[in-house]
């Protein structure tokens, strides 16, 4: 492959206005794909195979004239301290919001709390639900501000109004996240490559990929129902490794210029040697992401093959479109003090500066003399981060989890006040019968549901048309995310449901809020160890291919481990437990897809860093450097630009946390700070210390299982001896690196 690599990036480099010229087709034509497709789908979430989803299907089949996608808002009001909403004065404020609401786009109804039982039993607060017809993509900027408009009216008038649902909800903020994260990056890559053209290079074609990515995502979003949800996270993801990829091509180019070769010569080895390096780090990736799919949950499985598609470009503008981009840059992928050196050429001549060693041999020999302590504080360290992960409380979203001074955590506020805490997750049992006379049944049903500890009230049964199956709302004295809440949804299914159905002869399915949340946090539960065994077994056998070892993939895995839990640990201790002010959000259940997303995404960029490293170990010692001298070397080469790499993601997640979307903030904390664990903790302190540890064990190989494992030749081994018969070996003299100015 290696082979194959450096002939692309040689043709690449050669080609370089056809390449660019193709990739600004490429995002041209699908850019104008994505202004032409339709609005992003909502957000659909469904669990096949559960008794919620059963239930979900069951009412949208048998109650067609319920339409599931109208947008539905509830306005609160709550009467001064003394009064009740009953007040004639207070009465006409409420009427005149909903006189206001009423004259609304779209608007099919609004409700009269008067007349629907809304009013609380003191009479203090009180709702109304308004209808409208459309769904979330049919929001305009009208729409809202009429509705803003009306709630204003009531406040002005003096009472407390307060909203829920989607005309509630701001529009998402999407400009600020990935705004923080590239201004970061780019300062780290100029004081990485000293160079403002070097360090504008990986920016802007990371940004072509993500671009193209994207707009694809865009493109596609109403034929498969791609959310905007899934185009943020595939943002994240693919600007993040595609600055990271093209930044290890430019650093490999860089050195074999350094190293003597002519530019076109250098471009090539680089994408033959770092450029496999990326492309089995992207794979892994790939497999993490797309592996998600065994979860059998479709937005999840959405989120993480619409993520690997952009990883898969951002690996394709590696190989191709930065050779390309190198060409053009020519002299200037130096500094000018760098070029100063050498003129002519432009290419520096010295390796080192004042001939010391640069940080990353200085680290590596520092943790090889004392391996052993460094390996147990760093283990101590990480596995006091994790503890958190002990206490962990899985849960879905809602108005209770916004920031106090939200309209919807007010407004939440207000009807658990008013009505009870389960007034804001009622369960939802279905009966279905198998005649017309559901309804015979039905009474039964709420009479026994109501007489269950923890249950507050039914509503009364509503048939449909037919009269084979009808539906109650079930309050719970608990709120929706609350244990308590849980337990009575597993009684009922566990225990009553089946006496039910075998005195009545009905068929009982409880859903829900609460109902689907204990369902999705089953699904998960169930598919954590398949998912796990497909990735982590998959990756194994990809390392195996790339290191030709066995205890490397091995350590690399343990590795991974530790650093998914510590920062795992980290979003408990932040988010759930409320330390450092949750950055502005209130403590709240984890999301039940965090943990299974978290594992795939750090999995597959915690490999990126194994891959980048332990390759040019590997490689240094292909080339006849003894175990303990190829660590030091791997380092030397690598180490500043694994931690180049590193701070760059890290800055381009935890931009994200700046968006009001909690699931993105909580995603961009936990893959910053998994990022930051297994960058610097695994993967620059643990892993030279267990390969200083096994020495030679560490490449060690069944004879039987080396010779039937193809030879991807990451290392480049059959690259250098392609390169020989044609006459282009390495120099004699074959140089490093410098460290640029500014740099330890």
């Amino acid at each position: 492959m290696a082979t194959f690599l450096y002939k692309l990036g040689r043709l690449s480099f050669r080609r370089r206005w056809l390449v660019v010229s193709v990739w600004m087709a490429l995002l041209v034509a699908i850019g104008a794909a994505s202004a032409t497709a339709g609005d992003p789908a909502e957000e659909e979430f469904s669990l096949p195979g559960t008794e919620a989803q059963q239930a979900f299907d069951l009412l949208e089949r048998e109650f067609p004239q319920a339409n599931a996608e109208a947008l539905s808002t509830k306005v609160v009001f709550q009467a001064p301290e003394g009064q009740d909403l009953s007040d004639p004065a207070n009465q006409a404020i409420v009427q005149s919001v909903i006189d206001e609401l009423t004259t609304g786009d779209k608007v099919i109804s609004v409700t009269d709390p008067y007349e629907g039982g809304q009013l609380s039993q003191d009479g203090s607060i009180g709702y109304v639900d308004v209808t409208y017809d459309g769904s979330w993509a049919d929001i305009t900027g009208d729409m809202r501000d009429q509705f803003a408009a009306a709630v204003d009216t009531g406040r002005d008038a003096g009472l407390t109004v307060e909203s829920s649902g989607e005309l509630a909800m701001a529009e998402m903020d999407m400009g600020s996240g990935e705004i923080i994260g590239i201004i970061v990056a780019a300062i780290v890559l100029v004081i990485t490559f000293g160079s403002l053209v070097a360090a504008g290079l990986p920016l802007l074609t990371a940004l072509i990929g993500v671009g193209v990515g994207m707009s694809g995502i865009a493109a596609l979003s109403a034929t498969l129902g791609l959310t905007e949800m899934t185009g943020i996270l595939a943002m994240m993801i693919g600007l993040a490794v595609g600055i990271d990829y093209a930044l290890f091509i430019a650093s490999r180019y860089r050195a074999e210029l350094i190293a003597g070769h002519s530019r076109e010569e250098a471009a090539g080895r680089a994408v033959g040697t770092a450029g496999s390096a990326v492309v089995f780090a992207g794979l892994t990736v790939v497999i993490a992401l797309a592996g998600l799919a065994v979860v059998n949950i479709p937005i999840l499985t959405k989120m993480g093959l619409a993520a690997a598609a952009t990883v898969v470009v951002a690996v394709l503008v590696a190989l191709t479109l930065v050779p390309a981009a190198l060409a053009i840059v020519g002299k200037r992928i130096f500094g000018k003090k760098l070029r100063n050196q050498n003129p002519e050429t432009g290419v520096p001549t010295t390796l080192s500066r004042n001939g010391k060693e640069n940080f990353g041999s200085r680290w590596a020999k520092g943790v090889l003399r004392r391996p052993w302590t460094v390996l147990v504080a760093s283990v101590a360290g990480l596995g006091l981060l994790a503890a958190p992960v002990a206490s962990l409380e899985l849960g879905l979203p809602d108005n209770g989890t916004q920031a106090p001074d939200t309209t919807q955590r007010q407004a939440y506020d207000l009807l658990s006040e008013g009505f009870g805490p389960g007034f804001n997750g009622p369960l939802m049992v279905v009966i279905e019968a198998s005649d017309s006379n559901v309804m015979a049944s039905a009474d039964t049903i709420a009479e026994r549901i109501g007489g269950l500890d923890g249950v507050v009230a039914t509503a009364p049964a509503f048939p449909n048309e037919a009269g084979n199956v009808a539906m109650m709302s079930v309050f719970p004295g608990s709120g929706p995310s609350s244990t308590e809440t849980s337990d009575l949804v597993a009684e009922i299914r566990d225990d009553l449901a089946p006496e039910l159905e075998s005195e009545t002869g009905v068929t009982i399915l409880v859903s829900g809020q609460t109902a689907a949340q204990s369902d999705f946090s089953q699904v998960l539960s169930d598919a954590l160890v398949p998912y796990l065994a497909l990735v982590v077994g998959l990756a194994f056998i990809l390392l195996m291919l790339v290191f030709r070892s066995v205890l490397v993939p091995l350590k690399a895995a343990l590795g991974f481990l530790l650093s998914v839990l510590a920062s795992l640990g980290t979003v408990v201790a932040v988010y759930q437990w409320g330390w450092l002010g949750a950055f502005g959000a209130e403590p709240q259940p984890i999301m039940s897809m965090m943990p299974i997303f978290m594992i795939g995404v750090v999995f597959g960029l915690a490999m990126d860093y194994e891959v980048f490293l332990v390759t040019r170990m590997r490689e240094a010692h292909v080339h006849g450097e003894d175990p303990r001298q190829a660590i030091v070397t791997g380092f030397n080469l690598n180490a500043r630009v694994v931690t180049a790499a590193a701070v760059i993601m890290i800055s381009v997640f935890a931009g994200f946390m700046t968006m009001g979307e909690s699931m993105v903030m909580m995603m961009g904390f936990g893959l910053a700070m998994a990022i930051l664990l297994d960058a610097f903790v695994v993967r620059m302190t643990i892993v030279p210390a267990v390969m200083g540890l096994l020495g030679e064990r560490a490449w060690w190989m069944p004879k039987w299982l080396d010779r039937i494992l193809p030879n991807v030749d990451v290392e480049g081994e059959t690259l250098e001896k392609y390169l020989e018969s044609n006459g282009k070996g390495r120099p004699a003299a074959e140089a490093k690196e410098p460290e640029p100015a500014g740099v330890g």
